[in-house]
């Protein structure tokens, strides 16, 4: 994933939300849009300003892999209907109130691919959450509902051609031979980017990526 710096205007506008309680502001983006680099450098940055924030992937809220069998999903993990939307939301609330000394949330362990709960805690003192998941701005029943937790909303927008070619390089670095990425890139990865794309909300701020020209 190449490197996405944090756009001073994205900056500015979180660093303005400052003091008036906690908030919280999504980033949302296609699998391969580079979400997590740009969620973890506006934290990073956010700190060095001196401001307590913390990030909150969505990936926790995976069903587990059990379950999808079950539903017979577990080819399409990472669709919309393979998360715990409704699981989300609470949290989400829970955050926002910000009433409890902690709130222990659930991480994603891409290593044994399974959603482990209560597995960090986010503290009241941290004034500024940085929610970063594909959906968070879906226009579709459970996931629009989500829209009215955040302060304020960024989409990240990556042509679909650099989309295939991050998410390939992705997966050879998993150990996934070739000849098997295909199934995985364009049978559900790109699905679901495709379903980022074309069915979010729109945000407050959308930040586009465009692949410098080969020389």
């Amino acid at each position: 994933m190449p490197d996405i710096p944090v756009p001073p205007v994205l900056l500015d506008r979180v660093l303005a939300l400052r003091g008036k309680g906690r908030r919280l502001v999504a980033v949302a983006g296609a699998p391969g849009s580079g979400k997590s680099t740009l969620a973890e450098g506006l934290d990073a940055a956010l700190r060095a300003a001196g401001v307590a924030s913390a990030v909150l992937p969505m990936d926790g809220f995976h069903y587990d892999d059990a379950l999808l069998n079950r539903m017979g999903l577990r080819p399409r993990k990472g669709a919309p209907d393979t998360f715990d939307v409704a699981g989300l939301a609470h949290l989400l609330s829970r955050l926002r109130a910000n009433t409890e000394p902690q709130v222990c949330v659930p991480v994603f362990d891409r290593t044994l691919e399974i959603s482990r709960n209560a597995a960090r805690m986010v503290p009241s003192s941290v004034g500024l959450l940085i929610v970063e998941g594909n959906y968070l701005l879906l226009d579709a029943p459970g996931w629009r509902d989500l829209h009215a937790q955040f302060d304020l909303t960024v989409m990240l927008q990556v042509p679909e051609s650099e989309l295939r070619a991050r998410l390939w390089t992705r997966w050879r670095s998993h150990g996934i031979p070739d000849a098997d990425i295909p199934a995985k890139v364009d049978g559900n990865d790109l699905r679901n980017g495709l379903t980022v794309l074309n069915q979010s909300l729109a945000a407050d701020l959308t930040i586009r990526f465009e692949p410098i020209p080969t020389p």
